[in-house]
């Protein structure tokens, strides 16, 4: 299958609690929701810090470095768009920060993945607008 034929990957659906994330994303910045009371960072976003249960909210920058905590590779093309992708890395980046992102690799082959991989985030505009934070092996 043919990069022109590849159908679109699905996008996010920004919400009330992640409108910022995505809005950052399109900016090329990582940002992780904290607690503006007890500053606890939070990812994915949500309505009420799960420490002290406040709904006072804010944003922080982040590095977007981090380790590679777990991993899986698909190699069917379990979703249309995954079609002419496969195989397709999906991992889950402790952030330098200390919160967990679920994401996909690029500019690595699956083999070469794994756990306590360093990696720092890239970003893709994928439609008009919609920007998705991916990872790729990070350059020391």
């Amino acid at each position: 299958m043919t990069e022109e034929t590849l159908q679109p990957l699905p996008i996010p659906v920004p919400s009330i609690d992640n409108q910022a994330f995505w809005e950052a994303c399109n900016r090329g910045e990582v940002v992780i929701q904290h607690c503006a009371r007890c500053d606890v960072l939070r990812h994915p976003p949500r309505p009420m810090c799960p420490g002290c249960r406040s709904k006072e909210l804010g944003w922080k920058k982040v590095s977007g470095l981090g380790t590679v905590y777990s991993y899986t590779v698909t190699h069917q093309a379990i979703h249309p768009s995954l079609r002419g992708r496969v195989p397709w890395t999906v991992i889950m980046v402790d952030l330098d920060e200390g919160v967990r992102m679920i994401s996909h690799i690029v500019d690595c082959n699956a083999g070469d993945v794994h756990i306590g991989m360093r990696v720092q985030v890239i970003f893709e505009e994928v439609e008009a607008g919609v920007t998705l934070p991916y990872f790729r092996p990070a350059i020391d």
